[in-house]
């Protein structure tokens, strides 16, 4: 976006600059040169960015639909917020000068009609399917379609400051100018997003930037200050107004996290005192401050959210009974022991509301595990319960009985599009956010099952869908105990990659406890995939002793290549430069000096 604003400006400013088509053309060049080098620096960052996106969770799909002409225009005034319309707010004096410069006269007409002509046909690129989609690389964004607003913010300053560069602007066009915002913000008290406190602002701001440029007029210097008092007034108001409204709007409709504070930093130093990886993960837990807790924490548990998040992330803990937000690119940590026992969470902090947060402790295998020879490929199916067991390679959980588990065992729910709470007998309730394809609800544990027949019961009526699964902790630990006794003997994990020593005699595919996302490669070749883990098939006869795999983004080796060649032509054109420089200096030293009489040479004597 900031690459096709930045084009769109030399155009203009080609166009009207004067002098012959060669040195213009000289510019385009030097320019595209400069760009291409620069997106070549960038190519150890930029390309595996772009390759990501191949492998990322596909997010949302919906097709681009333009705001109405009233709320775009609403959003020119202070105090206004949504989500989807593009935030054109700007301060009463630089929208002002930009409506004026259409009629001020001081300025070169050639200059008024390109300047205001580019502001007018990006605002109405921002409406239109096809130039929609060329602002954004022809693919409809995950969140607000209006994103490229940022550029038309930017042109309208610069008419702004087009509109002054030629003087000062008359009564006529200061006038006129805000006749057409006066119109504007007419249409846009038809929309609901224009309240009371917006139109008040809106003329307030507007009073003061007319006032403003009205008292400044030549003969009148020495009422400079007060206008600028008016017009920076009025642009500080304006934007405290709007900064105070959009932030509590944002908490009403989005998604919002509390703030960090004391009980944050007792958590997280409470996450680095039993941080043993990797002998095994930590967990900071469900409860949530950001959706990339572990980042901020500490901790090495499954919480991420990213426009890049991998596909088989999300697809592989979707299959366990994950919980997302973000339409499935911010996945939730799942708070369930058989995933726990999977992934080798040994160490989980639960945090209740108004209760510090709580650590839970539990015997895992190694991250390296070895599962037996198998005659078919294992695949996933509609149950998450059936899934776990699958991954785990045990039976743990039981079907209930007349809808109720037997007494002692935990009991789990999966409702994955149910929004309310869910109680097991007079167990506390538990919260569940479920409001797909947005919201996804997590497998849940309702506690113990106290005594037999208690029932599941929920606060908005009875989920269309909706799973009951009894977990037997006794056959959960037996799994675990099994799992630990043929896993890996050491595990050492570098920056890179994970490097682990087996038993003597392991048959059947060394499965990492990792999500197999693309770069991961073992022994040299492509990394295999188990159940969309990380998997290393292991040689029939027992000889294969150890696991090496690393993991190197895609497209970072050709990123770093091209980055370094554009480094090379970047230092030749330095050099190139500097020894121009020094011939144009030499050049200079030899010539006579000015008015100096030319040096005559000996004559010579004809020859007889």
């Amino acid at each position: 976006m900031a690459t096709l604003g930045a084009a769109l400006v030399l155009c203009v400013q080609l166009l009207l600059a004067d002098g012959p088509v060669r040195d213009r053309l000289g510019v385009v060049l030097r320019g595209t040169v400069t760009v291409l080098l620069g997106i070549g620096l960038a190519a150890p960052v930029l390309l595996p960015v772009v390759m990501g996106t191949g492998h990322a969770y596909p997010g949302w799909t919906t097709e681009f639909e333009p705001a109405g002409w009233s709320e775009v225009f609403a959003r020119t005034l202070p105090a206004t917020y949504d989500f989807f319309t593009p935030a054109v707010f700007l301060g009463g004096g630089a929208l002002l000068l930009a409506a004026v410069l259409p009629f001020n006269r001081a300025v070169p007409r050639r200059e008024r009609l390109a300047w205001a002509g580019l502001a007018g046909g990006v605002a109405l690129s921002l409406q239109w399917g096809p130039t929609h989609l060329l602002w954004h690389a022809f693919a409809t964004p995950n969140g607000s379609p209006y994103r490229q607003t940022f550029v038309l913010s930017g042109l309208l300053v610069i008419a702004a400051w087009q509109c002054l560069a030629y003087g000062w602007p008359g009564r006529r066009p200061v006038l006129a100018g805000t006749g057409v915002l006066v119109a504007v913000g007419a249409f846009a008290a038809t929309d609901a997003l224009t309240g009371r406190r917006a139109l008040a602002l809106f003329a307030c701001g507007l009073a003061a930037a007319v006032a403003g440029l009205l008292v400044v007029r030549p003969g009148r210097r020495r009422y400079a200050a007060p206008a600028a008092l008016l017009l920076v007034g009025g642009l500080v108001g304006q934007a405290a107004a709007t900064t105070a409204y959009a932030d509590r709007a944002r908490l009403d409709r989005l998604d919002h996290y509390p703030a960090w504070d004391a009980a944050h930093e007792e958590r997280a130093e409470a996450i680095a005192g039993v941080n043993g990886w990797p002998r095994y993960r930590t967990d900071p837990g469900r409860t949530q401050i950001t959706a990339n807790d572990p980042m901020l924490l500490g901790g090495q548990g499954s919480s991420y959210y990213s426009s890049h998040t991998p596909d088989v992330l999300t697809r592989t803990l979707g299959a366990l009974g994950a919980g997302w937000t973000s339409n499935g690119r911010a996945v939730q940590s799942l708070d369930n022991p058989v995933v726990d026992a999977v992934f080798a969470v040994g160490a989980r902090f639960r945090t209740e509301k108004g209760a510090p947060p709580k650590l839970s402790r539990a015997e895992v295998p190694p991250l390296v595990t070895v599962r037996p020879p198998e005659n078919t490929p294992a695949r996933y199916g509609p149950s998450p319960f059936r899934n776990q067991e699958t991954l785990l390679g045990s039976r743990v959980y039981s079907e209930p009985v007349a809808g109720s588990c037997p007494a002692g065992r935990e009991v789990f729910l999966w409702a994955p599009d149910y929004f309310g709470t869910a109680r097991l007998g007079d167990s506390p309730p538990v919260d569940l956010r479920g409001d797909k394809p947005r919201w996804r609800a997590a497998v849940t544990s309702l506690g113990i099952a106290e005594r037999a027949g208690e029932r599941v019961t929920f606060d908005r009526g009875v989920p269309g869908s909706r799973t009951v699964a009894c977990l037997d902790r006794a056959r959960l630990d037996a799994a675990v105990d099994r799992m630990k006794k043929t896993g890996a003997v050491s595990v050492r994990v570098t920056d890179h990659g994970v490097k682990a020593q087996l038993p003597p005699g392991s048959k059947g595919t060394a499965v990492v406890a990792a999500p197999r996302i693309a770069g991961w490669s073992c022994a040299g070749k492509p990394a295999g995939s188990s159940l969309g883990l990380v998997a290393v098939p292991l040689a029939p006869d027992g000889t294969t002793t150890s696991v090496d795999c690393s993991f190197r983004p895609p497209g970072l080796r050709s990123g770093a290549a091209l980055g370094g060649a554009s480094l090379l032509v970047l230092l030749g054109i330095a050099v190139l430069s500097v020894r121009r420089r020094r011939r144009e200096r030499r050049s200079r030293a030899e010539l006579p000096a000015p008015g100096g009489a030319p040096e005559l040479l000996p004559a010579v004597e004809p020859a007889p």
